[in-house]
């Protein structure tokens, strides 16, 4: 059962996408920055997300840069629990009332995956660069909190 109302306003990120935005940058890190620049758009991601994306970035990179990358997200994000058996990136959308699910899990991109999660629940797994692609700040500020549209409020890179 959902802790959190389905939001537009509320995003998920697999483990690739959030180890892609700090080693590799591209669509990862644009679709990630539009989140990080509005105070009102929210990271959703349970520890066990949390682990896995550590686990990708201490692969590739190293102990130090997993640590300092984990300390980092433990203050952007908005925590929610799962059953460790879940998958990491649905729970953490479904617990977490993210409407929006990036990912680069090809299983979770196919047309059949989408239909039958969004026939479960509120999300939508989309690619980063899809993302990216269809992100209207304007539009989705008006829907979720109401009135013109300030622009971006927070620095991405702090």
């Amino acid at each position: 059962m959902p802790t959190t109302e389905p939001s537009p306003a509320r995003v998920t990120a697999d483990a690739g996408v959030l180890a892609a935005d700090l080693l590799v940058g591209g669509p990862a890190r644009t679709a990630l920055d539009h989140v990080r620049e509005h105070s009102w758009l929210t990271l959703v991601a349970s520890d066990h997300l949390l682990d896995d994306a550590a686990a990708v970035i201490r692969n590739l990179g190293d102990a130090d840069l997993a640590r300092d990358w984990r300390e980092r997200v433990e203050r952007e994000r908005d925590p929610v629990s799962h059953p460790a058996s879940d998958h990491p990136a649905l729970a953490s959308a479904y617990r977490g009332g993210a409407m929006q699910l990036l990912t680069l899990d090809d299983s979770l991109l196919s047309a059949t995956a989408g239909a039958a999660i969004r026939g479960r629940v509120e999300t939508s797994p989309r690619h980063p660069r899809a993302f990216v692609a269809l992100f209207d700040a304007e539009s989705l500020y008006r829907e979720v909190v109401g009135g013109d549209y300030p622009g971006p409020d927070c620095d991405p890179r702090a």
